[in-house]
């Protein structure tokens, strides 16, 4: 029989792995919130590093338009003005027939846009008298099953003839031709959709305005203006021996070399 003593003991057990069974849940329970909490402050950390790749929209919808554009039309430009790397004519050919199609291209559709809207039936409609002569010549009937074939057919003329402009390198027109052909309704379809004349005027010359500036980027991505570098102590050797050629300019240059070290 236990005695009063032993069930004391017993009970102090009983109650002390109570209150660390009690603590151990309380832990746990505490690191997995620590867990949780410290996963959303990385998430919201990961998130403020992240730069905004989509910027808020233009207050101009013609603008939002072109910007839509040019990211279709602008590589295409790119990938074929930087084929042409024999001569700079070629690119400044190419250029050139590209705005002067572009702006061929969108002054019908600007001109459409401006003209007043349908004309009312009673207007088109007129009188149409058509005059049958009786004193027509019976040779005048005669219908010639074998007619003479010209001795020589017309050439048919070549669509790049008609695109290109007088004087420019033909290279750079053939490229520029090619080119527009694959973006050329992408423009009109563009410029289409605008009926603000704000927005219709905003993205023509803005259009117009980029793709100068896109090809001037090209252009010194192709021939990049780099000055090489020098120093005060070279400069004044070349200007002592221009040519570099005879000793005394080389012990001139290494004596500056060594008073600058």
């Amino acid at each position: 029989m236990k005695t009063p003593e032993d069930l004391l003991r017993e009970n102090v057990r009983d109650l002390i792995s109570l209150v660390k069974k009690k603590n151990k849940n309380t832990q746990t329970e505490e690191q997995k919130l620590r867990a949780i909490i410290r996963e959303f402050l990385q998430h919201e950390l990961r998130e403020a590093a992240t730069p905004d790749n989509d910027p808020a929209p233009h207050k101009s919808t013609g603008i939002n338009v072109l910007e839509d554009l040019l990211k279709k039309i602008i590589p295409q430009i790119e990938d074929d003005y930087k084929l042409l790397t024999t001569s700079a004519e070629q690119r400044e050919s190419y250029r050139s027939h590209i705005i002067q199609a572009v702006v061929g291209s969108l002054t019908p559709v600007e001109l459409n846009n401006d003209a007043p809207e349908d004309v009312p039936q009673d207007d088109l409609d007129e009188d149409i008298d058509v005059e049958i002569s009786d004193d027509d010549d019976e040779d005048d009937m005669f219908i010639d099953i074998n007619p003479e074939k010209p001795e020589e057919e017309e050439k048919e003329e070549d669509p790049r003839d008609s695109f290109g402009i007088e004087g420019k390198d033909t290279t750079g027109r053939n490229m520029a031709y090619t080119t527009f052909k694959k973006i050329e309704s992408q423009i009109i379809d563009a410029y289409d959709m605008l009926s603000n004349p704000e927005d219709q005027e905003l993205f023509f010359d803005y259009l117009i305005a980029n793709l100068k500036l896109y090809f001037d980027k090209f252009e010194k991505e192709i021939q990049p203006d780099v000055e090489e570098p020098t120093n005060q102590a070279y400069d004044s050797a070349k200007q002592e021996d221009p040519a570099g050629e005879d000793e005394g300019g080389l012990g001139t240059l290494q004596e500056t070399i060594d008073l600058e070290i």
